[in-house]
This record gives C-alpha cells, sequence and structure tokens, in this order.
C-alpha cells in the first residue's frame, strides 16, 4: 500500500515537474517573440568593401541574413544557389530584398575574399566579417551553431547552422528558409515577407 503511495506520489511530482519546464520554455519563447529579442544586439563588423557596419544594416528593408564560409564545401555554396535562384524567380517583387552572408571564419574571410565569394550571385549580397569576437557575438544573438572542425595537415572547415533568417525592415526575425528547402515553399516566405502574398 505504501509502495503505491510513493509510485503515485513519483509520477505526480514527474508530471507537474514536466509541466513546469513546458510552460516555462513556452513563456520564455512568447516573451522573445513578443520582444522581438531574437537577434538583438550591437555589432561592430565590416562589410565587403572595409566599411564598418552595425545592426543598422538591417534596418530599412527586408533581408536575409546567413552565417557560412568561403571554404565551404557544399552547404554555403548551394544556399548561394538558391539565393541567386530567388531573385531571379521574385524579379521586380524581390527589389527590396537585402541578403547578407556573414562569415564564421574571421580568420580566412577577408573582406576582398567575401566580396569575391558573393559577387557572382547578386549585386543585393553583401559579405560580412569582423573579430573573432565580435562574429561570436553577433552568431550568439541569432542562435547561430558554428564550431572549427581541424582536417589533416593546418587544414581545417567549419560546421555551422544552415537556415537563412528571414528579418522584417526593422531588422526583426520573422521566419526561417531551411538548407534546400522546396523552392516553392521558400519563394512563399519570401514573398510574405516582402508583403507580395
Amino acid at each position: 500500500m505504501a509502495r503505491n503511495r510513493l509510485r503515485v506520489w513519483l509520477w505526480g511530482a514527474v508530471v507537474v515537474l514536466v509541466l513546469a519546464v513546458l510552460a516555462t520554455t513556452l513563456l520564455l519563447r512568447q516573451q522573445q517573440q513578443s520582444s522581438g529579442a531574437f537577434g538583438v544586439g550591437t555589432y561592430s563588423l565590416i562589410d565587403q568593401n572595409g566599411k564598418a557596419v552595425d545592426q543598422t544594416m538591417f534596418v530599412g528593408h527586408p533581408s536575409a541574413l546567413f552565417f557560412g564560409f568561403t571554404h565551404c564545401p557544399e552547404v554555403c555554396p548551394t544556399t548561394m544557389a538558391e539565393m541567386a535562384s530567388w531573385f531571379a524567380a521574385l524579379g521586380d517583387d524581390g527589389k527590396d530584398l537585402r541578403a547578407y552572408f556573414v562569415s564564421i571564419d574571421p580568420q580566412r574571410d577577408t573582406p576582398e575574399m567575401l566580396k569575391d565569394y558573393v559577387s557572382w550571385v547578386s549585386d543585393r549580397i553583401t559579405g560580412v566579417t569582423g573579430t573573432p569576437e565580435q562574429i561570436a557575438r553577433i552568431a550568439r544573438a541569432w542562435g547561430i551553431y558554428y564550431e572549427r572542425v581541424d582536417l589533416e595537415g593546418d587544414d581545417y572547415t567549419m560546421d555551422h547552422t544552415a537556415s537563412v533568417f528571414l528579418l522584417d525592415a526593422q531588422g526583426k526575425f520573422k521566419s526561417t528558409i531551411a538548407y534546400r528547402e522546396d523552392q516553392a515553399t521558400a519563394l512563399a516566405k519570401l514573398r510574405n515577407l516582402l508583403g507580395k502574398s
């Protein structure tokens, strides 16, 4: 009898704990969404032309934000090609859309390298880099995962988040486009961001 009571009490405690965790998670998510806190922060970075930029680069136009690196073997060139196809498919409807390619490999990605890398895609994509500390700061603000992975010799690659973040004209997070997401779905999200849906 006492054993059954203890079992019921333990299960009750587990249920209460799970409900508390779920409620806390939901509350934090709602607060973050309502305050627009995702991505908020101050950044001192450098664009592909060597010009100082900060968090205000996202204000005044809708934006697509991607974190990657120029030595990326697959994810980054694929995403850049997809961006080119989005711009082409949107045509005049996408004329206000800007995109930013933020390097998570500032050790190798100079402004000149970034300019060369993004220029083949569109003149509406701006390469951005900075010190390792500033890159870590903007990555933290956007919840970006990235990590150096050493290869043979002195070579290395980078693991990183592969989603594209969509921001409204106030620089606030609206949604994401997943890596290799269906073209029609990606365009629908972009049109919604641009108010063209």
